[in-house]
């Protein structure tokens, strides 16, 4: 069963209208952002409200059904970042004045590989960097209360 247009306009309002993972704007985005379910209908999760997420298609993807990842710093396996239960500033800062996203945490690191939030896995390829540097250039990023290194 689809989940309701009125339930999508609370996950959207509640989440500013942006990316709960990646902080990106859906204003800027050619498409409506994702309702991304936190625990995975095939694992369990339901369309409870508090199970739902706003995701960018780009993050959506990347996390497909994963609830865990590896800290790279400690090869700990660990939960994604969840919107729900936990603060994005206690998880993740901007650095390189706002282009990138740096995991402050085991989550926040884990959750920066699994869904490859800068787009590391493929350097070549630094599209969301790109797009980053040039919403930076306009003045529309990083989220006015991310915290953010300069």
């Amino acid at each position: 069963m689809a989940i309701r247009e009125e339930t999508r306009q609370i996950v959207r309002e509640r989440a500013n209208y942006q990316c709960e993972y990646c902080h990106s704007p859906e204003r800027l985005s050619a498409n409506r952002f994702t309702v991304d379910h936190i625990i995975p209908k095939s694992l369990g999760g339901t369309d409870d409200i508090n199970n739902l997420a706003l995701a960018c298609r780009r993050c959506n993807e990347r996390r497909y059904n994963f609830v865990a990842g590896i800290d790279p710093n400690t090869q700990e396996i660990l939960p994604l970042f969840n919107p729900r239960q936990q603060k994005w500033e206690e998880h993740f800062t901007w650095i390189e004045n706002g282009v990138v996203i740096q995991g402050i945490t085991g989550i926040g690191r884990a959750t920066c590989l699994r869904l490859d939030l800068n787009d590391m896995r493929y350097p070549e390829d630094d599209s969301i960097r790109e797009t980053r540097r040039f919403w930076i250039q306009i003045g529309l990023h990083p989220p006015v209360n991310d915290p953010c290194q300069l």
